[in-house]
Formats: structure tokens, sequence, C-alpha cells
């Protein structure tokens, strides 16, 4: 019809590759959640390791679903220093982060302690995103 915008094919790859973001976000998101909530066998280090894990592939699926056209590489490195940096945030308690954590999502998002072995699960969880994107989920053509 006249005055509607055609879509072309590099366009309709882009939505592709958000809707299977999208996909895997549905997945991820509940099973992050669940890792907070979990009460079984090995429950400290679900609780507090295997999500950080999930929350940076989540973080890096979110920011490829904003910017498509960004290396995965640039993504995974700028999600792990972020999530470094708030991880060493933890150690800094004023007001106004004390109340962002007394709130679930805050205290989800912030965390509310510090310590170093969650690095290496942040580094893991960075990895695996770069190579969803890089190598399986979200190859062209």
């Amino acid at each position: 019809m006249p005055g509607d915008a055609k879509m072309t094919g590099k366009d309709l790859s882009i939505v592709q590759l958000r809707l299977r973001v999208v996909l895997l976000l549905v997945l991820i998101v509940p099973l992050g959640f669940a890792t907070k909530f979990y009460p079984g066998a090995g429950h400290q280090w679900v609780n507090n390791h295997f999500g950080g894990f999930l929350y940076e592939i989540f973080w890096i699926l979110v920011l490829f679903f904003i910017f498509p056209g960004s290396r995965a590489r640039s993504i995974a490195a700028i999600v792990f220093f972020t999530t470094c940096a708030l991880e060493f945030l933890q150690l800094w308690h004023p007001p106004f982060l004390e109340w962002a954590r007394s709130f679930f999502i805050g205290r989800t998002i912030l965390g509310s302690f510090f310590t170093w072995y969650d690095f290496p699960w942040y580094l893991l969880g960075s990895l695996s995103g770069y190579l969803i994107l890089k190598f399986r989920f979200f190859r062209r053509g």
C-alpha cells in the first residue's frame, strides 16, 4: 500500500535475531529468578553464583537486542566489566544504595554483599553469552 514502509532483507534478519533474543530471554529470566529461591542440593551455589552466570547472559542478550549490529566481543566485555564494577559497588553502603537494595529487584540487580567468588561466574557467563552470540544461536546466513 502507498505510504507503507517496506522491510528489507536486512531489517527482516534483525527482526528474526530480536525474536530469537526474546525467546532466549523468556527461558533465562524465569530461570534466573528461580535461582534466588532454589532450596535443594547445592542451594548456596545456585542462589549465589549460578544466578550471576545467568545474569551475564541476560544482559548480553538485552544489549544485543538493543544494538543488534554490535560486536559480540564488545557487548560481552561491556557486560562483564559493568558487572564487576557493580560487584565492587557492593562494598559501598550509602543510604540511597541501601534503599535500592531493600527491594528484591534492587538486590537482584545491584547485589547485597561482595565476594570474590562471583567473578569467575561472571567471566563464564560473559564467555557463554559471547559464544551464544558469536557461534550458535545468532549466526546469519
